[in-house]
């Protein structure tokens, strides 16, 4: 007696409608983007004698040399606050999109095993840097908290926004990361020109000067960069001791989110590739 035979083929493949997120899939998924998430936080400080203290340390050095440099030899003005606050206060946002931006940029190709072996939405593996990256901004903040009682600087209800700027951040990281990674797949060329691009990002942010200090050309081309308006407003809303400026901070969310939804079609539009070429 033969075996019944069945002609059903099952193919499990990304869609490629350009505007097509399959929602249901993202919820299904979920606990696998948070499993991520947890996973880049153990592998980032695996085999370290520090362990999560970099997360510390990294801006703290940083602050405590820009410090001597533009705060001291520069005399570099600082909205008539401590330069040691109001640079480790930039510091502090610019190190998260730093860090979960050279991640994400990396994540697709570091993550090759993945990408043809396992079925899950592309979008988490970048977006899991990200969402990991936020556990350092919390444990750096302590540090933060430390100066503000130290220089006595207590926040106001502007507080209440710091929760939408840090999300935007991470749109903001997210968005490019996923322009990043899907390149990246392609071209090897974006895992090494992506340092250079992140330090040139970072003069042009206001992390280690105030945005006054520039003529008035200089201050709106300087807005077109999404980070300009999101470093302003959190160090605003945590010291307190400038208005927060709206203004600028609608004009960065503006360009965040065109820059995220961009992503999210520009990788969606690729994916296909992605097992192919990895």
């Amino acid at each position: 007696m033969t075996e019944p035979t069945s002609d059903f083929e099952l193919i499990i493949r990304p869609k490629y409608g350009l505007l097509d997120l399959n929602w249901r899939e993202l919820k299904e998924y979920h606990e696998l983007l948070f499993f991520l998430a947890l996973r880049e936080i153990k592998i980032r400080y695996k085999q370290t004698v520090m362990g999560a203290s970099w997360a510390v340390l990294q801006p703290l050095f940083t602050m405590i040399i820009f410090t001597l440099i533009f705060g001291g030899l520069a005399q570099m003005p600082s909205e008539g606050i401590p330069y040691a606050l109001f640079s480790y206060s930039g510091l502090l946002l610019w190190t998260y999109f730093q860090n979960s931006l050279s991640s994400a940029g990396n994540s697709l190709v570091g993550n090759a095993p993945l990408l043809s072996k396992v079925y899950m939405p592309r979008i988490f593996i970048p977006t899991a840097p990200c969402l990991a990256g936020l556990a350092d901004y919390g444990i750096a903040m302590t540090i933060l908290a430390v100066m503000m009682v130290y220089y006595q600087f207590v926040p106001t209800a502007a507080v209440l926004l710091l929760p939408a700027i840090v999300f935007l951040t991470l749109l903001l990281a997210a968005g490019v990361g996923y322009w990043l990674s899907s390149i990246s797949v392609k071209y090897r060329d974006v895992q090494f020109a992506l340092p250079f691009f992140i330090q040139l990002l970072m003069f042009v942010s206001p992390v280690i000067y105030p945005t006054d200090i520039l003529s008035g050309n200089l201050q709106w081309l300087l807005s077109l960069n999404p980070l300009t308006g999101l470093i302003n407003a959190h160090r605003a809303v945590l010291l307190g001791h400038v208005p927060v400026d709206y203004a600028g901070l609608g004009i960065s969310a503006v360009i965040t989110i065109v820059i995220f939804a961009s992503g999210v079609l520009y990788l969606r539009r690729t994916e296909k590739y992605f097992a192919d070429l990895v």
